[in-house]
């Protein structure tokens, strides 16, 4: 591979524009040289604004380009896995936008083909919500401030009340979004990082709004609940209550409550972190300096690890796995009303 690492974009959307373009743009000895957006029209947009050299006509067509060493895949869910194989097998490393797949078996494909590839690097966007305050959380359920972890309550609501006149959303859709439901994929990647992945899930979903009008001005049904809760056992035998929903009004939004047997932790919608102990009278603010906070590196990590100056920890397709079998088992639960069982 040359000194000068050579990226192509295989769609363009927001978060590629926002974070992955610039991100790559601003680190030495990497040129963003083609892009294939939904079409060519679209890419050329895309690369004239960020003096992007090429745009090809299809994702294929870039894959097929020898002169490009690594990709930057941010398609729908429904993509990335034909997308993800497709571009290992041309020998390419892969930066997948999250989440990762549409389905589980998406994912396991995806992850089997990076284990055939060894010598590529095939890394998950991950999710950053959370990235100010996971080393300070991590620590305080990992080195013993908390004691024995028991519980974690999560709640992510949407603060708005139900808008049944809302047009239709491609993450409405099965066909596109997968086993994805709201921002549960994002949340339950954080917690993963807290307190460790699932065994065993249990839900209930709703779908308060059954059919919206696409840009035809035709209805589409609906089949992705927008109002879920979750009961999980974790691996280290801790229990776990997860909801989402975008139809909770005046709610407070996101909170989390992590409980052990000898202290507790709160965080609050701004993602202010709180503890206490046994035999503290209540929560008290945690203090979070900025030099120990994670903060977003997501594309200087990707290089890196490249040029094996560092290994993939945010995030790797082990960990990408874990959220899509989560994402899986809610709604297997929920169309079954049985408990399933982690790994699927």
């Amino acid at each position: 591979m040359a000194d000068n690492l050579k990226i192509g974009l295989i769609g363009a959307g927001r978060n590629t524009r926002d974070r992955h373009i610039p991100g790559f743009q601003k680190l030495d000895n990497v040129e963003i040289t083609g892009v294939a957006n939904r079409s060519i029209a679209s890419g050329s947009v895309v690369a004239e604004k960020f003096g992007i050299p090429n745009v090809y006509a299809n994702w294929q067509e870039l894959l097929a380009d020898p002169t490009i060493d690594a990709v930057c895949i941010g398609t729908w869910p429904y993509m990335h896995s034909t997308i993800t194989v497709n571009a290992l097998e041309s020998g390419k490393h892969v930066l997948c936008e999250a989440r990762m797949a549409a389905t589980a078996d998406d994912a396991y494909q995806m992850l089997a083909a990076s284990k055939e590839n060894p010598n590529l690097v095939s890394q998950i966007v991950p999710s950053p919500l959370s990235f100010k305050i996971d080393n300070l959380v991590s620590g305080l359920v990992n080195n013993g401030y908390i004691g024995k972890l028991l519980a974690i309550h999560v709640e992510s609501l949407g603060t708005n009340f139900i808008d049944c006149d809302a047009p239709l959303h491609w993450r409405n859709e099965r066909r596109y979004s997968g086993y994805n439901i709201l921002n549960m994929g994002i949340w339950y990647e954080a917690m993963i990082r807290w307190v460790g992945h699932a065994q065993s899930v249990s839900a209930m979903a709703t779908i308060n709004v059954s059919a919206r009008k696409d840009e035809s001005d035709e209805y589409t049904g609906i089949t992705i609940p927008d109002h879920v809760d979750i009961l999980a056992r974790l691996a280290n035998g801790a229990q776990a209550r997860l909801s989402f929903s975008s139809v909770t009004g005046h709610s407070e939004g996101n909170s989390v409550f992590i409980y052990g047997s000898e202290g507790t932790v709160k965080i609050d919608n701004g993602l202010n972190v709180y503890a206490g102990k046994r035999s503290d009278s209540g929560l008290t603010l945690i203090e979070n300096p900025t030099d120990s906070q994670a903060y977003w590196r997501v594309e200087e990590e990707f290089v890196n690890a490249i040029r094996g100056i560092e290994p993939v920890t945010r995030t790797p397709f082990e960990i990408g796995v874990h959220y899509m079998e989560f994402t899986e088992a809610v709604t297997r639960s929920w169309q079954t009303g049985q408990e399933i069982n982690l790994p699927l």
